[in-house]
């Protein structure tokens, strides 16, 4: 049985602190096929509520997380002409499920990072 999970935190660098509130949504990609998995929104300090997959759920694979970048800094104040990025999606692959998976997004006004985490 697998023990790992799939994790996300979100930070926006443009106010300087989590990205609460930022809506997202993970597939799994299996070739032409996108396939919902799950959504939520992030709480007060920019992470999911637990693992977006865990234990049996978390299978080898391509799987999106797809980040609705226009619709929180809007949230936040920021001019709808003086949006960039309206989605922020993020590929990665599972090899391993009994290892953890750590998404972070690193948000700002013109660029975005992410890496995979601990």
């Amino acid at each position: 049985m697998s023990s790992g999970r799939l994790t996300i935190h979100a930070l926006d660098t443009s106010l300087g602190r989590p990205a609460a509130g930022l809506v997202y949504q993970l597939f799994r990609l299996d070739g032409p096929e996108r396939t919902w998995l799950a959504s939520g929104r992030t709480n007060a300090d920019g992470r999911g509520d637990g693992a977006l997959l865990a234990g049996a759920d978390l299978v080898p694979g391509l799987y999106e997380i797809l980040f609705e970048a226009g619709a929180y800094q809007k949230a936040n104040g920021m001019a709808a002409d003086a949006l960039f990025y309206d989605q922020v999606p993020i590929r990665f692959r599972v090899g391993d499920p009994a290892q953890n998976y750590h998404v972070p997004l690193i948000l700002a006004r013109y660029g975005y990072t992410t890496y995979r985490g601990s």
